[in-house]
C-alpha cells in the first residue's frame, strides 16, 4: 500500500505541471473534440456572405433568361472587384446563393462523383432548396409591397378629399387622381376595394362639395367616367370578366354624381356590355341602373329625355318569365326608372306606362310565385306614385277619350282588366289587388271606364264557391272609397227594396263592403237612398212580425240594422256637410228618442262628425246650431233608466257623445249645468247618479263662477256614506282640478286652501272605491303647490303610501304616480335634486317603524321611488346603504307581505342599480337568514339568485351564501347553461340554411382539384360521390332551347332572353311545412298554445320588474261585483250582441273545445275534477305502474279499460245505425 501524500514511482513524467501563477486555470489548451462536435452542426460561415439583394435579383433575371451569362459575370465581377482585395477569389458570382447549403453538403463534396445517380439526386435537392428560398423571398417582398400600396391608397384618398376646388385645376392633382384610379382594377382585393372607396369618397364627400358655392359636379367626375368606359370597353369582350365586374361595381356608386354627358356615355357602355349575355355582367349592370334611379339624381345628371331613352333601351333586355332572379331585377329597375321619370316629367312618364303594364301583366303567368308577387308590387307602386298624383291634372277620363294621358289611362286599365280572364285564373288574387289599387288611384276621375269591371267582379262574386271572395271584397271596397257608393251601386245594384225581394239577397255582400269603406262622400245620398230604404225594411219587418213570419221579420230587421251601420261612414268627412246635415238632423233626433237599438250607431255618427269633419268654422257652426236640439235629447236619454233588454253600453255611448258635443258648444254649458244642478236633490238614486255624471261631463267646460257654484253643491256629497255618490263627487273634483282650460286653472288657484281643507277632512270618510279619483285629484293639486304647502304634503304622505296596497288597480296606479309627483314637488322646493330626494326618503323611512301594513306599503313606495330615480345619480350612497340594511333586516320578518315586498325591492334594485354600487352595499346575510319564508318564496329567491349570478358571477355569490344554499346555485348555473345551449341550437338551426353559403373554405384546393375541374370530359361522365356536394360555379348560364326543331338565331334581338341564369330543367324540391320546428336529430318541437318560442324572456323579465316597481299593475282577485267605470269608450263597429270595446272578442256562441273543462287554471296540463271522468283516454304513465308486485292488478285494470272502450264503441255504432234507419 502506498503511503498517503506520495505518488508511485514512474509517474513524474506523465503529470502536467501548472506554470507559476496559473494554478487557477481549468480549461485545456487543446479543443480537438470540440471542433469535431462543432462540425456536426450547421453554422454560418465565418467570412462575409455573398448572398445579397443584388445577387438575388441577378439570379432571378438569369432564371427568366433576360440576361446573358457572360455579361452577368462581367458585371458581377466589376461590382465586386473592389471587395476582392482582401477576400478569397475562388467563388463565382453565384457562390453566395449556395453559402447556406454548402455547409450541409460539405461532407458529400469530399466523395463527389459527377456520374453517380445518387449524387445527381443530391444536386437536384440542393437546387430545389435554393429555388424555394428565392421564391419565398420574392413572395414576402410582394406581400409587403401590397400592404404599402393599401396604405398609400388610403392616404391619397384622404388628401384628395381635403383639397380645395382650385387645386383640382392643376395637372399634377389630376395625375395623382389618375394614379388612384388605376388601383381600382388592382388584382389584390383589399387594394382594389380601398381604391374604389377612396374614389367614391373623393367624388361624393370632398369638402368643397358642401360649401356655399359648391359646383354641381366634382371636377374629376368626367375623367372618372371616361376611365370607367375605357376599362369596360377594353375588358368587356374578353373572357376574363373580372375587370368588367370591378368597373361595374365602381360605376354603381358613381353614376349619380357624373354630369349628364358622362351619364349618357356610361349608360350606353353598360347597355353594350349587357349584350354579351353574361349572367354576372348583366346582373351587375342592372344593379348599377337600379342604384342610379334609386338615388334620384338631379336633372343636371339625368334628364327626362335620357331617362326615357334608357327605359326604351331596357326593353331589349327583358328576361324570360321563367328566369327568376334576372326578371326580378329587371322589374325593380323599370319601377325605379318610371318613378324617377314621373318626378322629372309626369306626362312623359304616363306615356311610357302602358308598355310596361303589358310586359308586367304577362309576368303574372309565370310559374314562380316570387315573380308574380314582384310584378304585382311593381304595378301597385307605379299606380300609387306615377298615376295617382297626376289624376287631378288629367281630369275626367271618358270611354271615348282617344288622345293624351287619358288615353294612356284607358290602355293601362284595359290591360289590367284583361287579368280577369280565365288565362290568369291562377293569379286572380294578385289581379284583384292591382284592380283595387287602380280604383283607389284613378277611380274618382276614371270611373266611367271602370263600370264594366265592377260588373265582372259582381259576376265572379256570385260564382258558387268562389275562392277569392276576400280579395274581391277589398277591391270593390277600394272602388267604394274612391268612386263613392252611388257610382258603385249604379254598376252593381243592391237588389233590396223591401217588397218582393229575392229572399236569398244575392247582392247583400255589398252592405258590409259599403259599411267598411264608405267615407269622404255625400251625406245627402244616405238621406235620399239608404234612410228611406231602412225605414221601408223596418216597416216590412214589423208587418211580417204581426203576420207571424218571425224568421223573415228577423232577416229584414237585420238588414235595416246593417244599413244604419253605414251612417258613421257617411259622416266621416262628408263633402256636403253644410247642405245635407239639416236634412238628416231631425231624423237622427227622433231615432235617438224612439229607437234605443239605434242609439249606439247614431251616437258614433255624431262623434265622428264632430271629431273628424269639423275642419272649417262654417262646419263647426252648422253643428253648433243643432246643439240645442241634440243635447237635451241626449240628457234625457241618459237620465232615463234603461228598460229590460236595452244595452247598458248605449248609456256610456250617450255620455261620451255629450262630452264631445259640449266641446264645441261651451257657451251653452252654464245653462245646462244650472238645470242639472237643480235635479241633484231628486229622491231617486239613479237620477242623482246620472245627474252627477252629466255634471262630470260639463264641469271642465264651465266658467269660473259656475265651477264655484258646482263646488259648493258637490262638497256635501264628498262625505256621503253612499260610496257610489261619493265616488262620483270626487270625479267632479277630478275634472275641475285637472281641466286644461283657463277657468279651471283659475278656480284651483282661487280655492286651493278650501280644496286642501276638504281633502284632509274627508280622509277618514273616503271609501275604498273613491280612492282612485281622490288620488287623481290630489295629483292635480300637488302640481300647483309651492314651498309654503310642504306641511300639507307631509300630512298627505301616509295616506298615499297606504294606498299602494289598495284593491283597485286604478287606485294603486294613482298612488304610485302621486308618490313620484310628491318627489317632484320636493325637488321644486329644494332646488338640489340629491338633497331633495334625501329629505323625501327621510319622510318615507318613518313608515318602516309603524305597523306591519304600513311597513309593507313603505317598502312598496321605496321600490317605486328607487326605480324612478335610478339613473339620475340622485340617491346618496349613505341613504342607499341605510335603505339596503333596513330591507335586508325585513327579510327575516315572519310576515309574508313584508318579506314579499322586500324581495320585490331587491329584484328592482338588482335590475336598476349599477353593479359597482350593489357590490359594495348589498348584504347577503339578510337573504340567507330568511329560513321561515324560504320555501314559500322559493321562486322569487331563485329569480334573485339568478340575477345575482348574472351580475357578480357564480363563485362570488357562492362564497357569500351558506352551504345549504349551494345546491340551488348549482341548479341555477345548470339551468342557465342549458337555456344558453338551447338558444344557440335553435339559432343555429334557424340560420343554418342562410349561413351555409357564407362559411369560409376550410381546405385549399389542390392542384389535382384544379386539374379535375378543368377536365371537361370527365365532368359529364363522373357523378359526385355520396355525401359530397357538387361544386357550383359562379356565373353559370343556360340556353333555353326552342319549341320547334329550328336552330336558334343568335342575331335575333330577343336571343338574349334565351340565356337564363336559372336552370330551366331543375325543379325545386317542395319542402313540407308542418308548422313545427325540428331539432338536429330530427325530433319535432311541439309546444302548447300558451307557450311562445322563448316566452320573450327579456320582455317578461322587464314586465316583472315594472310590476314590482308599481308601474305595471296586475289585477287582484276580488269576489265583488265588477266596476262600471264611467270613462269607458264604446265603439259601434257592429251592432250584434257581441262584446264591446277594444281587444280580442271571442264568439260567445262557439261550442267549447273538447276537454277544456279539465284544463288547469294555475299550471299547464289537465287536472282531475271531482265527480268527472279521468282527463285522459290512455293509460297514465306513472312511476308506480312499474311496480312488479302490482303487475296483475294493473293488467286487470288495463283489460277492463279495453273492455269498456269496446262496449262503448258497440253501443255507439248501434245508436248510429238506428239514426240512419
Amino acid at each position: 500500500m502506498v503511503k498517503s501524500g506520495k505518488l508511485r514511482s514512474g509517474t513524474a513524467q506523465k503529470i502536467r505541471r501548472w506554470k507559476k501563477g496559473h494554478s487557477s486555470d481549468s480549461n485545456p489548451e487543446t479543443s480537438r473534440y470540440r471542433k469535431a462536435a462543432r462540425s456536426r452542426y450547421f453554422s454560418r460561415p465565418s467570412e462575409k456572405s455573398d448572398l445579397t439583394v443584388d445577387a438575388l435579383k441577378l439570379h432571378n433575371e438569369l432564371q427568366a433568361g433576360s440576361l446573358q451569362r457572360s455579361s452577368d459575370a462581367m458585371e458581377a465581377g466589376d461590382a465586386m472587384e473592389d471587395k476582392a482585395l482582401t477576400e478569397k477569389t475562388s467563388g463565382t458570382f453565384l457562390s453566395g446563393l449556395s453559402d447556406c447549403s454548402n455547409l450541409t453538403f460539405r461532407k458529400v463534396q469530399r466523395y463527389w462523383e459527377s456520374n453517380s445517380a445518387a449524387h445527381k439526386e443530391v444536386r437536384i435537392q440542393k437546387c430545389a432548396l435554393c429555388h424555394y428560398f428565392a421564391l419565398l423571398y420574392s413572395n414576402c417582398c410582394y406581400a409587403i409591397h401590397c400592404h404599402i400600396n393599401l396604405q398609400i391608397v388610403c392616404c391619397l384618398a384622404t388628401l384628395l378629399r381635403k383639397q380645395d376646388l382650385s387645386v383640382w385645376s392643376y395637372p399634377s392633382t389630376l395625375q395623382i387622381y389618375h394614379g388612384l384610379l388605376s388601383f381600382t382594377v388592382h388584382s389584390k382585393p383589399k387594394v382594389r376595394k380601398a381604391a374604389q372607396q377612396g374614389i367614391c369618397a373623393v367624388l361624393h364627400y370632398s369638402d368643397f362639395m358642401f360649401s356655399d358655392n359648391a359646383p354641381v359636379h366634382h371636377p374629376a367626375a368626367a375623367t372618372t367616367a371616361k376611365f370607367c368606359c375605357k376599362e369596360l370597353e377594353q375588358s368587356g369582350g374578353s373572357k376574363e370578366d373580372t375587370t368588367t365586374l370591378h368597373m361595374l361595381g365602381l360605376l354603381k356608386d358613381l353614376l349619380s354624381v357624373f354630369p349628364l354627358s358622362s351619364v349618357k356615355s356610361c349608360c350606353e357602355t353598360l347597355l353594350r356590355v349587357m349584350t354579351l349575355s353574361h349572367v354576372l355582367v348583366t346582373a351587375n349592370a342592372m344593379q348599377a341602373f337600379h342604384k342610379l334611379f334609386s338615388s334620384k339624381p338631379s336633372p343636371a345628371s339625368m334628364s327626362a329625355e335620357l331617362n326615357a331613352q334608357i327605359i326604351t333601351a331596357l326593353y331589349d333586355y327583358v328576361p324570360s318569365e321563367n328566369d327568376l332572379q334576372p326578371l326580378l331585377a329587371w322589374l325593380a329597375v323599370m319601377e325605379k326608372a318610371h318613378v324617377h321619370l314621373s318626378s322629372l316629367q309626369s306626362s312623359l312618364s304616363i306615356g311610357h306606362l302602358p308598355r310596361l303594364f303589358s310586359v308586367t301583366m304577362s309576368c303574372l303567368l309565370s310559374p314562380h310565385t316570387q315573380v308574380v308577387s314582384a310584378a304585382t308590387q311593381t304595378l301597385k307602386t307605379l299606380l300609387n306614385e306615377c298615376v295617382a298624383p297626376q289624376m287631378a291634372e288629367i281630369g275626367s277620363v271618358l270611354p271615348n277619350t282617344s288622345a293624351g294621358n287619358g288615353a294612356c289611362i284607358i290602355k293601362m286599365f284595359h290591360i289590367v282588366e284583361e287579368g280577369l280572364s280565365y288565362r290568369f285564373h291562377a293569379s286572380w288574387p294578385f289581379v284583384l289587388q292591382i284592380l283595387g289599387c287602380f280604383y283607389r288611384a284613378a277611380g274618382k276621375q276614371a270611373h266611367p271606364i271602370m263600370i264594366k269591371s265592377l260588373q265582372s267582379l259582381s259576376d265572379l262574386r256570385a260564382t258558387p264557391q268562389f275562392p277569392f271572395s276576400g280579395e274581391l271584397d277589398l277591391a270593390v271596397g277600394s272602388a267604394v272609397e274612391s268612386m263613392g257608393p252611388e257610382v258603385v251601386l249604379k254598376a252593381v245594384p243592391l237588389l233590396i227594396t223591401g217588397t218582393d225581394d229575392d229572399l236569398e239577397f244575392p247582392q247583400s255582400w255589398l252592405i258590409p263592403v259599403l259599411r267598411d269603406n264608405v267615407k269622404n262622400t255625400q251625406l245627402a245620398y244616405f238621406t235620399s237612398y239608404f234612410l228611406p230604404l231602412a225605414n221601408k225594411l223596418k216597416q216590412t219587418a214589423d208587418e211580417l212580425e204581426q203576420s207571424g213570419q218571425k224568421l223573415m221579420a228577423k232577416v229584414y230587421q237585420t238588414l235595416q240594422m246593417q244599413i244604419w251601420t253605414m251612417l258613421p261612414g257617411f259622416c266621416t268627412k262628408p263633402t256636403d256637410l253644410l247642405a245635407a246635415f239639416k236634412g238628416i238632423a231631425r231624423s237622427l233626433g227622433m231615432a235617438l228618442n224612439d229607437r234605443p237599438d239605434l242609439r249606439l250607431c247614431i251616437c258614433q255618427a255624431l262623434r265622428t262628425l264632430i271629431n273628424k269633419s269639423c275642419e272649417t268654422e262654417e262646419e263647426k257652426a252648422e253643428l253648433q246650431r243643432f246643439s240645442k236640439n241634440f243635447l237635451p235629447i241626449l240628457f234625457n236619454v241618459y237620465s232615463q233608466q234603461p228598460k229590460p233588454g236595452e244595452m247598458a253600453s248605449a248609456r256610456m255611448a250617450v255620455l261620451d257623445t255629450i262630452r264631445v258635443y259640449l266641446s264645441i258648444t261651451e257657451q251653452m254649458v252654464c245653462t245646462f249645468l244650472q238645470k242639472a244642478s237643480e235635479r241633484l236633490n231628486s229622491w231617486l238614486l239613479f237620477c242623482r247618479l246620472a245627474v252627477i255624471d252629466l255634471i262630470v261631463a260639463m264641469a271642465p267646460f264651465a266658467d269660473e263662477a259656475s265651477m264655484t257654484q258646482t263646488f259648493s253643491l258637490i262638497k256635501p256629497f264628498v262625505e256621503s256614506k253612499d260610496s257610489r255618490i261619493q265616488k262620483k263627487a270626487y270625479r267632479v273634483l277630478e275634472e275641475i282640478c285637472g281641466g286644461e282650460s283657463a277657468s279651471c286653472k283659475a278656480f284651483v288657484l282661487q280655492n286651493l286652501e278650501q280644496l286642501k281643507t276638504m281633502l284632509m277632512d274627508s280622509l277618514t270618510t273616503a271609501a275604498s272605491s273613491s280612492k282612485r279619483p281622490r288620488l287623481k285629484c290630489l295629483i292635480h293639486i300637488v302640481k300647483q303647490l309651492n314651498e309654503e304647502h310642504s306641511d300639507f304634503i307631509t300630512a298627505l304622505l301616509p295616506e298615499v303610501i297606504l294606498c299602494t296596497k289598495e284593491m283597485s288597480i286604478g287606485a294603486r296606479k294613482n298612488a304610485y304616480s302621486l308618490l313620484v309627483e310628491i318627489g317632484n314637488a320636493f325637488v321644486r322646493f329644494c332646488g338640489n335634486l340629491k338633497d331633495a330626494i334625501n329629505e323625501y326618503l327621510g319622510h318615507v323611512f318613518i313608515g318602516l317603524t309603524s305597523s306591519v301594513t304600513m311597513i309593507t306599503c313603505t317598502v312598496l313606495a321605496l321600490t317605486r321611488l328607487v326605480f324612478h330615480y335610478k339613473g339620475k345619480n340622485s340617491i346618496a350612497v349613505s341613504s342607499l346603504e341605510l335603505l339596503l340594511q333596513n330591507v335586508c333586516l325585513l327579510l327575516s320578518s315572519r310576515t309574508r307581505d313584508v318579506v314579499k315586498a322586500s324581495l320585490g325591492f331587491l329584484k328592482v334594485l338588482l335590475f336598476s342599480m349599477d353593479v359597482k354600487v350593489l357590490a359594495s352595499h348589498i348584504a347577503m346575510e339578510g337573504i340567507s337568514n330568511m329560513n321561515d319564508m324560504r320555501r314559500h318564496f322559493r321562486v322569487k329567491l331563485k329569480n334573485i339568485y339568478t340575477k345575482l349570478i348574472r351580475k357578480f358571477g357564480f363563485e362570488l355569490v357562492k362564497s357569500m351564501l351558506p352551504a345549504d344554499q349551494h345546491k340551488i346555485l348549482v341548479n341555477i348555473r345548470k339551468t342557465e347553461a342549458r337555456n344558453k345551449r338551447r338558444k344557440l341550437v335553435i339559432k343555429t338551426e334557424e340560420d343554418g340554411s342562410d349561413t351555409e353559403d357564407e362559411k369560409p373554405k376550410v381546405k385549399e384546393e389542390s392542384i389535382e382539384d384544379i386539374l379535375a375541374e378543368t377536365d371537361s370530359d370527365s365532368d359529364e361522365d363522373e357523378k359526385p360521390k355520396k355525401g359530397q356536394k357538387k361544386p357550383m360555379k359562379k356565373g353559370q348560364a343556360w340556353l333555353k332551347e326552342g319549341v320547334s326543331d329550328e336552330p336558334l338565331n343568335f342575331l335575333d334581338p330577343k336571343a338574349a332572353q334565351r340565356v337564363l341564369a336559372t336552370n330551366p330543367n331543375l325543379k325545386k324540391a317542395i319542402k313540407t311545412e308542418h308548422g313545427f320546428r325540428m331539432t338536429s336529430d330530427g325530433r319535432l318541437i311541439i309546444k302548447e298554445e300558451e307557450e311562445d318560442d322563448d316566452y320573450k324572456a327579456k320582455d317578461a323579465e322587464m314586465d316583472d320588474v315594472l310590476e314590482e316597481a308599481g308601474i305595471k299593475t296586475v289585477a287582484i282577485t276580488m269576489v265583488l261585483c265588477p266596476r262600471n267605470d264611467s270613462n269607458i269608450m264604446v265603439h259601434c263597429d257592429s251592432l250584434n250582441s257581441s262584446a264591446g270595446g277594444i281587444g280580442i272578442h271571442r264568439p260567445l256562441d262557439r261550442r267549447p273545445e273538447f276537454g277544456t273543462e279539465y284544463k288547469s287554471k294555475k299550471g299547464k296540463g289537465d287536472v282531475k275534477k271531482a265527480g268527472k271522468c279521468d282527463p285522459y283516454a290512455y293509460v297514465p304513465l306513472k312511476k308506480a305502474q312499474l311496480n312488479r308486485r302490482k303487475k296483475a292488478k294493473l293488467q286487470g285494470q288495463f283489460k277492463g279499460m279495453v273492455r269498456g272502450a269496446k262496449k262503448g264503441a258497440r253501443s255507439g255504432s248501434r245508436i248510429l245505425k238506428k239514426r240512419k234507419d
